[in-house]
């Protein structure tokens, strides 16, 4: 099965639906503790939880992905050796700094992993690095879902 390629737009904030500037607001809310639960931020920003999680992991500020900040991926990878040690060498190759590798017990032959690393020494963009990866024989998932910055 062909993996879909995803693309990342630049896009000016006049420009967005008011649903996604809402979920970066309420996200940013819970970042900075303003709000403890995510039920308790979107009733700040007036949004409903459904728009919130539709939303939440494919919209961010754009100071969040320049360099300077930590990342992480999640990925599932088939349970066959060698694979994550090419998704490493990917990340190394992009000067990526890694702070942890977490891998769950592979469960009918997937497995799942996280990877945290800091983009301050970054060479290219995570676009490409991710797409690298997901090119990768034996990769089935390549999602950024956390980010900080530094």
């Amino acid at each position: 099965m062909a993996k879909k390629e995803r693309k990342f737009y630049l896009v000016q904030e006049d420009l967005l639906p008011e649903a996604i500037l809402k979920t970066v607001l309420a996200k940013e809310l819970l970042l900075r503790g303003d709000a403890a639960t995510v039920n308790e931020a979107v009733e700040k920003v007036d949004l409903s939880r459904s728009a919130f999680y539709k939303y939440k992991d494919g919209v961010f500020p754009f100071h969040q992905w320049s360099p300077g900040v930590t990342v992480t991926l999640a990925m599932v990878l088939e349970h066959r050796s060698g694979i994550l040690s090419k998704v490493l060498g990917i990340l190394a190759a992009a000067r990526a700094n890694i702070l942890t590798i977490n891998q769950n017990v592979p469960v009918h032959g997937l497995a799942s992993v996280t990877v945290t690393f800091e983009t301050a020494g970054l060479e290219g963009d995570l676009d490409n690095i991710t797409k690298r990866i997901r090119e990768l024989d034996g990769v089935r998932e390549v999602n950024p879902v956390g980010h900080s910055l530094v």
